[in-house]
């Protein structure tokens, strides 16, 4: 696929608009305070559609109807437990955040179990954090690779400089502003590419339903008990422990928290974005259906190579390449790669954040100059885009590694959560229960991530998880959580004996 020269002008600009944009917040960070949490002055609105971004990636704007046209709605059954999450956060969680006054979402473990637990969680975070970015970078250098036959590993090292740059001058600020203004645009794209093509049609709108309904293209999965197969109650109830995770204990979010004037802004912010998030993934679930029936009805505008429902994943770049005029194929590819770019910037800013907060406050020196304090932002900034790319670059064209990269990825989001929940919920669990609770239940997950890629041979089969890999979270959370209470419940047993 080639793009016309315009809507490559068209990309360049924006993207290098949005670098430059980004960029400009550096003169609003005289503090790390600013740096961190935006002096806690953000609009309510603007916060709110930064943290509707951090579900919307660029990634899923182009998975998502990827996996409509491949297969049906089931995983749009992901977004009906993020009203319930949400609801859960603005009346527990962010309270307790703004309460505590920390930018860190790792101190409320030090409170409950000591230092320890803050240092195992965090540390997590940022080593999910650096997979995430070096992942990312890739899967935005792929289809740039396929469009415009530029070098991936040239891309994955100009993006990563582009992106570490507007982060480290532009602080929390930067990477909010550009969220919301990404997010505005992808909203409006995806309403667009939903309405041409459902009045491109041969037959009219209609067409789109009658073609979709015959292929039981609108169905949300079985409704069974099996635990070994992506059914609605499989993914309802992965959906629920994944945002729980997202709002308790994920410093993207946390953070966001923070960068309202006042616990009710912060409340509506987080509302607004996680609610807004459920109307738009309809939408996105709306394209991949609509384009299954688009080219169902005229399959002579596929190309052979993409005739089938497994290559669900290049039909919509497909579509946007070929099929959207010329100036708004550019701006869509744009808004996506920059969504990308921002989701990337989010974790550069929050890794450097928890460093200055869990590592260079609390271990090396307690009480630094805000001349210090920008230093270390600034350097831990840099040096974590660096790693990011440095991932990426050891990803190209190794996809069992990926594959390994993100199984290891749920194993130390699955321990934070079961943590964050034992510490919130139960106030008589010690340091000891919550370790042995956080042992066992890494376990659990570490078999239930790895055993798909290691015992596949017809002799170790019966090592594998015989569950489906979406409760891997819910297993292993419901372990720490159940293990660490029933060990405090046993250790108070024997001593009133």
């Amino acid at each position: 696929m080639q793009l016309p020269v315009f809507d490559v002008a068209v990309f360049l600009l924006i993207t290098l608009g949005n670098v430059l944009f980004g960029a400009s917040f550096f003169f609003r960070n005289k503090t790390a305070a600013q740096f961190t949490t935006g002096g806690g002055k953000l609009p309510a609105w603007v916060v709110g559609m930064s943290i509707f971004a951090t579900f919307v990636s660029s990634i899923s704007f182009l998975a998502l109807p990827g996996k409509a046209y491949s297969s049906n709605w089931n995983a749009l059954v992901f977004s009906f437990a993020i009203p319930i999450a949400s609801i859960l956060a603005v009346k527990f969680f962010v309270p307790l955040y703004r309460s505590m006054n920390s930018v860190s979402a790792y101190n409320f473990l030090e409170i409950r179990f000591g230092a320890w637990a803050r240092i195992y969680a965090s540390l997590c975070y940022i080593l999910t954090q650096l997979m995430r970015t070096g992942a990312i970078l890739l899967l935005l250098a792929l289809p740039l690779n396929a469009m415009f036959g530029w070098n991936i590993k040239t891309i994955i090292v100009v993006t990563g400089i582009a992106v570490t740059l507007y982060s480290m001058l532009g602080g929390i600020q930067a990477v909010i502003w550009t969220d919301a203004i990404q997010g505005i645009i992808l909203i409006a794209g995806a309403l667009l590419c939903a309405g041409l093509l459902t009045f491109s049609m041969p037959e009219g709108p209609t067409q789109v339903f009658e073609i979709a309904a015959a292929s039981n293209k609108f169905s949300l999965g079985s409704f069974g008990a099996s635990l070994s197969e992506s059914t609605f109650w499989v993914v309802l109830i992965y959906s629920l422990f994944i945002n729980l995770q997202n709002f308790g204990i994920d410093q993207n979010f946390v953070q966001r928290y923070m960068t309202t004037s006042s616990t009710k802004k912060a409340r509506f912010s987080t509302l607004f974005g996680s609610l807004l998030y459920l109307p738009v993934s309809l939408v996105f679930f709306y394209i991949g259906t609509a384009l299954y029936a688009y080219y169902s009805a005229q399959p002579h505008m596929l190309p052979a190579e993409l005739s089938t429902t497994g290559a669900g994943d290049k039909i919509f770049p497909f579509f946007i390449v070929n099929a959207l005029p010329t100036g708004i194929t550019g701006l869509l590819i744009a808004a996506i790669f920059a969504a990308g770019m921002s989701t990337v910037s989010t974790s550069v800013n929050s890794t450097a954040t928890i460093f200055l907060s869990d590592y260079y406050k609390r271990y090396i020196n307690h009480n630094p100059s805000e001349k210090s304090s920008m230093r270390v932002l600034h350097i831990a900034s840099v040096i974590f885009g660096i790693l990011g790319v440095l991932i990426s670059l050891t990803l190209v064209g190794v996809e069992s590694v990926l594959d390994a990269w993100w199984s290891l990825a749920s194993i130390f989001s699955g321990g934070m959560l079961g943590l964050f929940l034992l510490a919130f919920m139960s106030k008589k669990v010690r340091n000891i229960d919550a370790a042995i609770g956080v042992v066992l239940g890494v376990v659990v997950i570490s078999w239930m991530s790895l055993s798909p890629l290691y015992f596949t041979e017809e002799n170790l089969l019966k090592f594998k998880s015989p569950l489906h890999s979406n409760l891997t979270i819910v297993l292993g959370t419901l372990v720490i959580f159940l293990v660490g209470f029933l060990v405090q419940k046993l250790f108070a047993n024997q001593k009133n004996k």
